[in-house]
């Protein structure tokens, strides 16, 4: 059982991790960062410390040094086992030791071990990495730097070697004895609009007159109840570029990090195209308990598991006509709402969105493997390409295990998958994307769940691009071997980074070089070119090489008991050479020029970590963890068709775990369950709501509540169209009498007259979401013009003289 424990230890001793120090520096699009970890001996007695601490599984950590009392102790990269060895033979003697390393079932996970920190001693240990940031739909870079570690859940019989089975002690947030503190510098060729964050930041500071650079800072006192997030917009951040990099001198020939590395950058312009129609969309939903966890630690934020319920009844709405379905829900069981995939009609989406309403966060752990082995048993369905959506908090343990299965099946589907809250696992969530060929999205703070799912099945509709190719045109003497693995595909919109070696000799200053990007889409062919300069640039932390290794490493190393014994080879060698740590190595220093050794027995210190809620939230906590496995999982009420239920282990139970079902629990009594109103949605809603007038809708929609958007679209039927009912009335605030009697149309009936208002209304009310139901809209339109005929004009010009409506009567052309 986890234990509570205030500024002290359990073993009432001072917590001898003071502070968290981080310092980033951002170039573009790339993150450098450097964190310090200051720690103290405030004891009488030697210590071992150990810290469990997140990270973004894309940082390409490099560098571990340790200054203690003043003397500098640079880390070495080893073999993990000979990393271990070589740390407890140190300790055993008396000396310092300091270790790093990567958790050995999760790539966003590190420990570090501090040994022999004698009493009245201080130790910094400074950590460096890289990383590129992700690009976002508004044209926002992204950095996270990760805060809160969640409990992951551990599966009976798991790896006992794991950092994460380590006994960490947890407090409460306002008792958490250490602090963190970030600076950050952002630097671009073009200018900085503006910086955000989900954090209160000091104001911007910029440090040029064309605002080219801008320092910002983390202000004092966060409490670790979020992950630090900050938004960089640039005034143009879709420019192709290719970036190239020196080597390190006296390295051996044709290696890595003595060579020449390139970025290349592209932004393919691909042509918009008319949405296919077929596919089998399955939607896996977390019902772990942490579901029931709110999407922020904002007053009024929607739970996690109502947000997916809302974004479920959106992406079911907006499938295509024809297509197959089904909704898997897992945890410590799962269950489908259908034996196998359905054919996707009125019949089978009403049965499905009954469903959707009584999903319930009430499924215990989080177990995604044995659910996901089971899809991908399931028959292929001829003309239908399976397209996979994930739903998870991400707290898993072996993660590593779940990205070898999604990547074994990696020929028969694509992967799109989200993480929700803070804390969900980096490593799980964009493994399971990468190596599919899908994108992964995080849904932190504030964020809606629901516009990056309908932008993912966007891009899961789109027309295949096909002959990906990437050719490079340099001068004699000169090749380029590629180190990032190859494309086979581009989505709309979707930034594309490749990493190379360039071998040979370097021409002179004038030579240029020339990189094409090559697809066909649709039966037509494109290119994208960039041509660049080949004079490479000095950097000291080699950051593009460093990426590159990282780029490669990712694609090669699949955890330290997953890689195949060729591969761990080449994992090996490219990690030690280029310093950035793997699920093989390890970071080891040793203060070897200690005047004698350390007396005394070592004591063990685990440092805590933050707990988010009151200590009174253990008492349900118990109370779930004694519910017998029969009670765990949901039932259907009599009157509904019962669902497929499959079991796995309860272990939850046992494990630790407990953690996660108390938050849930706590957070089920605490917080008063009421849906999304519309102008709680965004502050460009909200302003949007007040000038035009309307007032809330009085009648509540059995899940959702007080939401126009998502009451009108859970009206509308599988085909596109709307029916003529008060539910329609009262979202378009018109009496229903009123509706008919305006109806005036010959050759046309009531049901394309409800359409029609229906999306004018959308286009009106719901610009600030469009994205969300763009899809919908889409079958909309398209049935009125296949039912509506030659009166279609005519019925939209009524529409909007009825309705007093300011839209162009254009949005309704296909």
């Amino acid at each position: 059982m986890v234990q509570l424990c205030g500024l002290l230890t359990c073993q009432e001793e001072p917590v001898p991790l003071k502070s968290i120090s981080v310092t980033l520096s951002i170039c573009e699009f790339v993150a450098g960062v450097s964190v310090t970890l200051n720690y103290e001996n405030e004891e009488k007695v030697p210590l071992e410390v150990f810290f469990v601490f997140p990270m973004d599984e894309d940082s390409a950590v490099y560098s571990f040094e340790a200054m203690v009392d003043g003397k500098k102790i640079q880390a070495e990269l080893q073999e993990k086992m000979k990393a271990h060895s070589n740390y407890e033979n140190a300790i055993s003697q008396g000396q310092q030791a300091f270790l790093l390393e990567e958790d050995k079932c999760s790539r966003d996970v590190f420990c570090c071990n501090v040994g022999n920190l004698p009493p009245g001693s201080k130790a910094a240990l400074t950590l460096k990495y890289v990383q590129e940031l992700p690009l976002e739909a508004d044209g926002a870079l992204r950095y996270v730097l990760p805060a809160i570690l969640n409990p992951r859940y551990q599966l009976s019989g798991g790896p006992e070697d794991s950092c994460l089975k380590m006994k960490a002690p947890v407090v409460p947030l306002e008792d958490l004895p250490y602090t963190i503190s970030l600076v950050a510098t952002i630097s671009s060729q073009h200018s900085i609009e503006r910086i955000q964050s989900n954090c209160i930041l000091s104001p911007t500071e910029y440090l040029d007159d064309k605002k080219t650079s801008a320092r910002v800072s983390l202000a004092d006192g966060h409490k670790f109840d979020r992950d630090v997030e900050l938004l960089i917009y640039y005034s143009d951040v879709h420019t192709p570029s290719v970036a190239l990099e020196m080597g390190k001198p006296m390295q051996k020939p044709d290696s890595l990090m003595g060579d020449t590395a390139a970025m290349v950058s592209f932004y393919p312009d691909i042509p918009e195209a008319e949405p296919v129609t077929c596919g089998e969309f399955v939607f896996l939903m977390d019902r772990s308990g942490s579901m029931q966890g709110p999407m922020s630690k904002q007053d009024k934020s929607q739970s996690r598991i109502d947000a997916a319920k809302e974004t479920l009844t959106l992406l079911l709405k907006s499938l295509p006509i024809g297509c197959y379905f089904n909704v898997y829900g897992f945890g410590s069981s799962y269950e489908a709402f259908f034996p196998n995939s359905v054919q996707y009609t009125q019949q089978t989406m009403e049965e499905a969105l009954r469903r959707v309403k009584l999903m319930r966060a009430d499924l215990g752990g989080t177990e995604i493997l044995i659910p996901l082995q089971f899809i991908y048993r399931g028959p292929s369905i001829p003309g239908h390409p399976l397209q996979l959506f994930v739903f998870t908090d991400g707290e898993v343990t072996d993660t590593f295990s779940v990205i070898r299965e999604v990547r074994s099946n990696r020929e028969r589907h694509r992967c799109f998958s989200f993480g929700i809250g803070e804390g969900a696992s980096t490593s799980l969530i964009k493994g399971i994307a990468r190596v599919s060929r899908g994108t992964s999205e995080f849904i932190i703070g504030k964020e809606r769940m629901q516009a990056k799912a309908l932008r993912a099945l966007k891009r899961s509709l789109q027309p295949v691009v096909e002959d990906v190719s990437l050719s490079c045109d340099l001068p004699q003497g000169l090749s380029a071997k590629m180190l990032s693995p190859e494309q086979t595909v581009i989505f709309r919109g979707q930034r594309l980074i490749v990493y190379a070696q360039l071998t040979g000799t370097m021409p002179s200053a004038e030579a240029t070089g020339e990189v094409c990007l090559k697809y066909t889409l649709q039966g037509k062919s494109f290119e994208n070119k960039v041509t660049f300069s080949l004079q490479p640039k000095h950097d000291d932390n080699f950051t593009i090489h460093r990426l590159a290794a990282k780029s490669f490493l990712q694609t090669k190393d699949m955890g330290f008991r997953e890689t195949s014994a060729g591969d761990k080879k080449e994992v090996l060698e490219v990690s030690i050479e280029s310093g950035v740590i793997s699920s093989h190595t390890a970071y080891i220093a040793i203060n070897k020029d200690l005047n004698k050794p350390v007396q005394g027995p070592l004591a063990r210190r685990d440092i805590p970590t933050p707990f988010l809620l009151s200590t009174t939230a253990m008492t349900p906590w118990k109370r779930a963890c004694t519910r017998s496995k029969a009670s765990s999982y949901y039932r259907l009420p009599a009157s509904e068709p019962t669902m497929i239920t499959h079991y796995s282990s309860m272990s939850h139970q046992q494990n630790g775990h407990g953690t996660r079902l108390d938050r849930s629990h706590a957070l089920g009594h605490r917080q008063k369950k009421k849906g999304l109103s519309l102008k709680e949605t965004s502050p460009e809603l909200e302003r949007a709501h007040s000038s035009n007038k309307r007032t809330n809708l009085e009648t509540h929609h059995p899940v959702f509540g007080e939401n126009y958007l998502v009451q009108l679209i859970s009206l509308q039927k599988a085909d596109g169209s709307w029916d003529l009912c008060e539910g329609l009335a009262i979202v378009l605030g018109v009496k229903l009498r009123d509706i008919r009697d305006a109806f005036t149309i010959k050759n046309a009936d009531l049901t394309s007259w409800a359409t029609a208002l229906a999306v004018l209304w959308l286009h009106a009310n719901g610009q600030d979401l469009k994205c969300e139901w763009e899809l919908l809209e889409r079958k909309a339109v398209a049935w009125i013009h296949n039912h509506a005929g030659s009166v279609r004009h005519l019925l939209v010009k009524n529409a909007i003289a009825f309705l007093k409506s300011p839209v162009d009567p254009s949005v309704f052309a296909l």
